[in-house]
């Protein structure tokens, strides 16, 4: 077979790959969220006991805003408790946290550095005391919290779920081009894969903080994950363990996000890095359950799983196409045989364009939001060597922390975001 009729093929088999996995990612997405629309949560009243566990490393800036929030919480005190994990610290982290009321446990092993096992280390020590909680909370310490957020995870859980994520808004969205950029992003995951498949009965996807997960399902499956996405890493495992992850929209954690594009690189390659790690260890098991049980929930998120790979797949046909729209006498080969060029460009253009309309629809429009869907794609253009760059260093575990410095209250935050909505 010469190389033309090589690179032909594979160029067959990547547009019905990515067709596929479009249509399929696409479809759940609308459909659940027209469901969301109309569906109401059942409210109860507080019962559950939560320990909040906030991960810092070297986050005097920040810490103390955290907890005030926490402590803001419209669920008895007497129900929760606010632990801060002074992990590795070289600062003043531990004595503002206890200065604020929080529990500080400070943790130091340089042989094993990393969230995820800042987390499993504390988990331990919550274990030994006894039935004291009922779950944990976990959260970033550059996060500021909503005062509903328990009343919030007290509902899922009363309601049976085991393992709740709360909705992830910016702390920052305005700060910068980036700011905004990974604020639209997240916005788009929460109203485009996060509701859509809480409403349709599939699992959500932890995001790292602003989640929920009960001390039964922790003791019963362990926590085990210290990759350099641990919520990735955790978010398989429960579904290997046919756990499904609910989701709280009401229930909001405002994070900082990344002011600089090289922070931003430094930390989405930290996450393609882990994402690649995820993929080599648990694609196979997750397509094997869903082939061997029917799962549809391992089915879903195998196919998340590849989501990086079907983003540069597309990124790689839409390039050859436009060199064969400006040469077209270049000897490359005709994609159009499966797909006509027109139907390609109209389903690159979808890709790119519904999730913005509906998030604008759903969040009310705004001149801000509305400047930061223009550099958006610019965004999106770098997750590519990103992502390259991230699955060729997968095996490099060197922990990348974000430095965070936005020192704002929880009431400040939700009143400046009320003016600008």
């Amino acid at each position: 077979m010469q190389f033309k009729e090589i690179i032909y093929c594979l160029s067959q088999i990547m547009q019905v790959f990515i067709f596929v996995g479009g249509c399929y990612l696409f479809s759940i997405s609308v459909l659940g969220f027209f469901a969301g629309i109309k569906k109401t949560e059942k409210k109860f009243p507080p019962k559950k006991r939560f320990a909040l566990v906030i991960a810092a490393h070297n986050e005097e800036v920040v810490i103390d805003q955290i907890i005030e929030s926490l402590k803001k919480q419209n669920y008895p005190s007497e129900l929760y408790d606010i632990f801060v994990i002074a992990d590795n610290c070289t600062d003043n982290t531990a004595s503002i946290a206890e200065q604020h009321g929080a529990l500080v446990y400070e943790r130091n092993d340089l042989n094993h550095k990393g969230k995820g096992y800042a987390l499993e280390w504390m988990f331990e020590k919550i274990y030994r005391m006894g039935d004291r909680y009922d779950a944990i909370c976990v959260f970033d310490a550059d996060n500021l919290v909503s005062a509903n957020f328990l009343s919030e995870m007290n509902n899922s859980l009363c309601s049976g779920y085991k393992v709740v994520q709360g909705y992830l808004d910016s702390k920052n969205p305005f700060d910068s081009w980036i700011t905004c950029s990974y604020s639209i992003a997240f916005w788009l995951s929460n109203y485009l894969y996060q509701l859509p498949r809480y409403q349709l009965g599939l699992s959500c996807g932890l995001c790292g903080t602003g989640f929920c997960v009960t001390l039964d399902v922790l003791k019963k499956i362990g926590w085990g994950a210290t990759c350099l996405t641990e919520d990735l890493e955790f978010t398989m495992k429960l579904a290997l363990n046919n756990m499904k992850i609910a989701w709280a929209h009401n229930a909001v954690v405002y994070d900082e996000k990344p002011l600089t594009l090289r922070q931003s690189w430094n930390q989405r390659r930290r996450w393609m890095q882990g994402h690649a790690d995820c993929i080599s260890r648990f694609a196979n098991s997750l397509f094997k359950k869903a082939l061997k049980e029917h799962n549809i929930i391992a089915f879903d998120c195998g196919v998340y799983l590849f989501q990086p790979v079907r983003f540069l797949f597309i990124g790689l046909l839409t390039l050859m196409m436009w060199i064969q729209s400006i040469f077209p006498d270049t000897p490359f080969f005709s994609l159009k045989d499966l797909f006509p060029i027109e139907v390609w460009y109209v389903f690159v253009t979808i890709q790119f364009f519904y999730g913005p309309l509906v998030v604008l629809a759903a969040r009310k429009l705004n001149f801000k939001v509305f400047a930061g869907f223009l550099v958006y794609p610019l965004y999106c253009l770098t997750w590519a060597p990103i992502t390259i760059q991230g699955f060729l260093r997968k095996n490099e575990k060197n922990w990348s922390h974000t430095i965070h410095t936005r020192k704002i209250s929880i009431n400040d935050l939700e009143k400046e975001l009320r003016r600008t909505q």
